[in-house]
């Protein structure tokens, strides 16, 4: 049997494979069934269910979605979910059913969710990709990708739907948690180490997923924000924005990509042979496996409204370059028809079946598709993976504001702290859109890393025990104060008298993607959480969840305010999975933590940023306006873009690439190695930049590119490079970056490459606000 033979090549024994295949068969290695169906759990006693046996033996289940996921819509929960090593048995039960008992033994593969970490009980839970961007981390984010490859691949998963490579156009969006930001040559960069680091050196090995680019493509340019909607861009802006980070992606060796659900221009990606033929596979040479969304081929039938019904939409979006279904609805229910009915060519069928199988073959699964259970138990939630995890959301929370030095704080002359606010104690709250159950135990909350934080400086060192434990939370209060969203001012009270006790008042605020995990209501008169059937949802953001205003939720704001009133000094941590706008807090507060949703560590990060153990080095990746008013409000929006509003200026309140520090940096002025060049060569930019402070810290260099004129009009800075280094005091370091033709180049009037003859401004600096620049000539060649 050649397509057995290990010695052979992939596409031998993929041709092999097909030409044996029935047509049930071919069409059944297309479709992907939730993969939490297809078993029961019974107190660890994992069974398959009939249903899923039968489907196997007939030859129709070729990938699973989620057959570790937990979360509120799988209804997968703690008690009765998979752990880590009853998640490696349930995929191993499942491979040897689809192995030993289907004619051909032709393994699953299995597909997770893994933006942030494995979506699968005992997972751990790192920062979301926003944060990770903010860290400018190129090296750090790829160990993170190597780490949840690790924890994935022990379990069973092959395939993770990752990394997001959307760029953020509206932040009222509810996906902008998801994505790195709104530049594409920063997303670009970190699309690489996500791939990279996913996939490892080889696909076939026990610590490497395939990575799937997602969502192909404009999804973060969505009208007004709205999730799905029309995207309204040409092909010049498409080449140059958005494909940017996946043809990075692709040119890096990404296996799968993923179509957006919205249309461009009146073309739902699902069936955009422009953009799935013509420059994912012709142009780029991408040979690997396009996978729908969940329900992509419906929606062409029954809301883009492009086929009349799923036979048709099902031979749309196979004709048009999709080779596998998330649900497998569409394409288990018609393919089959369409190829008896002759509406469908076998050729078109069997080029998708040739990716799914190739990808297969490429992974290993047919050598292995079985999975060490004990290494599942050792790998998943190791102590190793959690400091990556702290030390993510460490670099990636960001200093706003810190009026008079009021941070970093002192455990040793803090006095009392009076912890305030819906999400200082909130687990799921920091933990972002797509995440599993978690134990309390394995979440540190803000509150909780505070007063871990003060219990060590009395003890001296950790693991005193409950005596310090109770001593830090005499020095720390706490008060919910309201909830997220809602008007209920019930706790105000309680927690205007918590802060009239402290000499510090730390309040923790912002926004949540929490699902409902059934933890309960709060008592916002103590804190406590009451589990009950009727559980608060105070989600205001996440995957379908857009707003009209960017401002605080609910009566959080008018909290901050009383507690103001107070005169106490006021640190704001913002924890949420957009931009705030909050002119009031930006001038009130002393000092504003970013900390975005920092994940199961962040409360631990974030103490050691107020405290001082860690100094604040995460910038940001997305513009935050002044008022809503002023979107969209990117900064490599065009030079042309127009003038200002009645109401204000165009500037934004906090501009990208923006992050204060403890320390002070100093920039040389930027020398080029040489002031002119032609197209064909390379110059180099180099600045030198001395940490003028008294503490050690990092800073992000940036190096952005102007075009000062060109045919086609463009942004005035652009984001071509960038190095986060770290300085001791007084210490001195030279940073420099390579200029060349993709640096300089843009999406000329023909829609290909130029590097324009003329005048070009290389800036280097804090951010894209605070530059210097030299000016360089290019000549013609």
């Amino acid at each position: 049997m050649i397509y057995k033979d290990k010695s052979k090549s992939v596409e031998e024994r993929v041709e092999h494979l097909l030409s044996l295949m029935t047509t049930e068969e071919k069409a059944g290695q297309l479709i992907q069934p939730f993969g939490w169906q297809t078993y029961t759990n019974d107190q660890g006693n994992i069974t398959l269910n009939e249903s899923f046996k039968q489907q196997v033996e007939n030859g129709g289940v070729g990938s699973l979605y989620g057959a570790l996921r937990a979360d509120p819509w799988t209804g997968v929960t703690l008690e009765n979910g998979l752990s880590a090593r009853e998640g490696a048995e349930a995929v191993n039960l499942i491979q040897r059913h689809a192995v030993e008992q289907s004619r051909l033994g032709i393994p699953i593969l299995i597909g997770e969710e893994c933006s942030h970490g494995h979506m699968a009980i005992d997972g751990t839970v790192y920062p979301v990709p926003l944060l990770l961007g903010s860290t400018w981390n190129v090296d750090l984010y790829r160990d993170m990708c190597r780490a949840v490859a690790r924890e994935t691949r022990a379990q069973g998963g092959a395939v993770t739907y990752s990394p997001v490579l959307d760029v953020v156009r509206d932040p009222r969006w509810g996906r902008t948690e998801e994505c790195f930001g709104e530049d594409p040559y920063l997303i670009g960069e970190l699309a690489v180490a996500s791939v990279q680091g996913l996939q490892g050196e080889r696909l076939d090995q026990e610590d490497a997923v395939a990575a799937t680019l997602k969502h192909f493509v404009g999804y973060g340019s969505s009208e007004g924000g709205r999730n799905a909607g029309p995207v309204h861009m040409g092909w010049r802006e498409l080449l140059e924005v958005d494909l940017y980070p996946f043809r990075k992606a692709v040119e890096a060796g990404a296996q799968s990509i993923m179509p957006a659900y919205n249309e461009i221009d009146g073309i739902p990606c699902t069936v955009n042979t422009e953009l799935l033929d013509d420059v994912l596979r012709k142009d780029w040479g991408f040979d690997g496996l396009v996978i729908t969304d969940c329900g992509a081929i419906n929606m062409l039938a029954s809301g883009h409204d492009v086929a009349s019904d799923g036979l048709e939409a099902s031979v749309q979006a196979i004709q048009a370059g999709i080779d596998m279904e998330m649900s497998g609805e569409m394409f288990g229910q018609y393919l089959v028809q369409a190829i008896s009915e002759g509406k469908l060519e076998m050729q078109v069928l069997d080029q998708a079946v040739r990716r799914v199988l190739a990808l297969k073959f490429k992974l290993g699964l047919f050598e292995q598709p079985y999975v060490d259970a004990d290494r599942a138990a050792e790998v998943i939630g190791s102590e190793e993976h959690i400091q990556l995890a702290r030390q993510l959301a460490a670099e990636g929370v960001v200093l706003l504001k810190n009026e008079a030095a009021t941070l970093p704080l002192s455990t040793a002359t803090a006095g009392r702290i009076a912890v305030i606010g819906p999400n200082a104690d909130q687990a799921y709250n920091q933990l972002g859109d797509y995440t599993s159950p978690q134990p309390k135990s394995k979440v540190a909350t803000v509150l909780d890393g505070i007063r871990s934080k003060l219990a060590v400086s009395e003890s001296g060192h950790a693991g005193e025990g409950s005596a310090e434990h109770s001593n830090s939370e005499n020095q720390v209060l706490y008060a919910p104060g309201c909830r997220i969203k809602g008007d209920s001012r019930e706790g105000f009270e309680h927690a205007i008298e918590t802060a009239r006790q402290a000499d510090t008042v730390i309040m923790v605020v912002g926004g949540s993607s929490a699902r409902d995990f059934g933890e309960g209501t709060i008592d916002l008169k103590t804190g406590a959480s009451n589990v009950s059937d009727n559980s608060w949802n105070d989600m205001e953001c996440g995957e379908g969840i857009d707003r009209m205003t960017l401002g605080l939720a609910g009566v959080q704001l008018e909290l901050i305010q009383e507690i103001h009133k107070l005169g106490k000094t006021l640190v704001i941590v913002y924890i949420n999975g957009r931009p705030i706008t909050e002119p009031w807090v930006d001038e009130h507060a002393d000092a504003i933590l970013e900390a975005w949703y920092p994940g199961q560590e962040g409360g631990h990060a974030i103490a050691d940023i107020l405290f001082g153990e860690v100094n604040p080095s995460g910038k940001l990746t997305i513009s935050i306006p002044k008022h809503v008013g002023q979107l969209p409000i990117y900064y490599n929006g065009k030079r042309s873009r127009g003038k200002r509003y009645l109401e204000e200026d165009l500037e934004p309140r906090y501009p990208f690439g923006y992050g204060l520090s403890y320390t002070t940096f100093d920039y040389s002025e930027p020398k080029l190695s040489t002031e002119s060049m032609t197209a064909n060569e390379t110059v180099t930019v180099s600045v030198e930049v001395t940490n003028t402070g008294s503490c050690r810290g990092a800073e992000v260099i940036q190096m952005y590119v102007s075009d000062v004129v060109s045919r086609v009009a463009r942004p005035a800075k652009e984001l071509k490079g960038f190095e986060k280094v770290i300085l001791e005091p007084g210490e001195t370091k030279t940073v420099a970056f390579h200029i060349g033709a993709e640096q300089l180049q843009y999406i000329g009037r023909d829609l290909t490459p130029v590097v324009e003859p003329g005048q070009f401004h290389i800036h280097i600096g804090r951010h894209v606000k605070d530059t210097q620049f030299a000016e360089l000539t290019v000549e013609e060649a």
